[in-house]
C-alpha cells in the first residue's frame, strides 16, 4: 500500500465513526509500514471539530509509518466542508515527528499554526485556504526549510483569515531564505498587485523555474511590473491565470514570447472593491 485516504462522511459521523479509530486501525495493519502517502479527508464535522486529535494520533503512532513521505491534512470538497470552515490546529508537531517527510499539504486555515516550523528534508509545502494568518506566514519565513523546492501559499482575504499585509509576505522572498526553491506560489491574494510589484525584481526569481501569482486580483498595475522585469523573462513558467488584466495587457503578454498563463480573465471592473480572489469561502 503506497497511498491511503482516510475520511469520515456525514452519515458515518452521525453514526459515531471517529477518524481517530480509522488512524489507529490503519496503524495496526502490516501495510502501514510500507505506506508512503497518507491523505486525511473530512475527519467528521470539520466545521466544529479541529484537527488536533489527528495530529496527536499521527505523532503518537509515528513508528508505524516509517516510510511516510507525503501527507495531506484536510482534503475535502466544498460539499463536505467549505474551506473557510475547516478547523485546523497546530500542525508543527507533524514536522518534528516525521523527519523524512518530503511533501506536506494543508487545507483550511481556521485555528492553524505551524510551530515549530523546521524541517530538513521537506521539499513541498502547500497551504490551501481562503485566508492565511500572518502568524503562519511568519512561522514559515522565520522557520527553517533548507530543502524546500516548492512553496505554494493561498493568501486569501481578510474576511476569511488573512490579517497581514505586504510587509508580512516580503520576508518569504528574502535572498537565501529557501536556497533550493524553484517554485514559488503566492496566490489567491487580494493584494496580488502589491505582491507582483515586489516580486518582479526580487533576486529570488533568479532561482525559480515557476512563479505562480494566479487566482488573485492581479490587474495591469502588477502586470506592468512583471512584464518589464528582466528577471521574469528568464522564468520557465509564469502563472497569472484568473486575473483582472485588460485585453491590451493580455495582448502584450501574448506578444512577449514568454510562457505565461493568462487564462480565466475576470471582468476588470474599475472599482477595485469588486475584485475577488478565486478561492475565499
Amino acid at each position: 500500500m503506497s497511498e491511503c485516504k482516510l475520511s469520515v462522511d456525514y452519515d458515518q459521523y452521525e453514526n459515531g465513526v471517529k477518524i481517530l479509530d480509522l488512524i489507529e486501525e490503519l496503524a495496526g495493519k502490516e501495510e502501514s509500514l510500507q505506506l508512503e502517502s497518507l491523505v486525511i479527508g473530512d475527519w467528521g464535522g470539520a466545521y466544529e471539530n479541529d484537527s488536533s486529535e489527528i495530529v496527536e494520533a499521527l505523532v503518537r503512532l509515528k513508528d508505524r509509518f516509517p516510510k511516510l513521505r507525503s501527507l495531506f491534512i484536510g482534503d475535502m470538497s466544498y460539499e463536505e466542508c467549505e474551506v473557510s470552515w475547516i478547523n485546523q490546529s497546530n500542525l508543527g508537531p507533524i514536522l518534528s515527528a516525521y523527519p523524512e517527510l518530503t511533501s506536506f499539504t494543508i487545507k483550511g486555515s481556521t485555528g492553524l499554526s505551524l510551530e515549530p516550523a523546521h524541517h530538513d528534508k521537506l521539499e513541498e509545502l502547500t497551504i490551501i485556504c481562503g485566508g492565511l494568518g500572518k502568524n503562519v506566514i511568519a512561522s514559515i519565513s522565520d522557520g527553517s526549510f533548507k530543502s524546500l523546492k516548492k512553496l505554494e501559499l493561498y493568501l486569501g482575504v481578510e474576511e476569511y483569515g488573512f490579517d497581514g499585509s505586504l510587509d508580512d509576505v516580503l520576508p518569504l522572498i528574502e535572498p537565501g531564505k529557501f536556497p533550493q526553491l524553484t517554485y514559488l506560489g503566492l496566490k489567491d491574494s487580494e493584494i496580488q498587485d502589491d505582491i507582483a510589484v515586489a516580486v518582479a525584481n526580487a533576486p529570488i526569481v533568479d532561482q525559480l523555474h515557476t512563479l505562480d501569482l494566479s487566482m488573485g486580483t492581479l490587474s495591469d498595475v502588477g502586470a506592468e511590473a512583471l512584464i518589464n522585469s528582466e528577471r521574469i523573462k528568464r522564468l520557465e513558467l509564469l502563472d497569472l491565470s484568473y486575473h483582472y488584466m485588460s485585453d491590451e495587457m493580455m495582448n502584450r503578454w501574448k506578444q512577449s514570447g514568454l510562457n505565461v498563463d493568462i487564462s480565466d480573465q475576470q471582468d476588470a471592473d474599475d472599482d477595485e472593491d469588486y475584485r475577488y480572489p478565486s478561492l475565499t469561502e
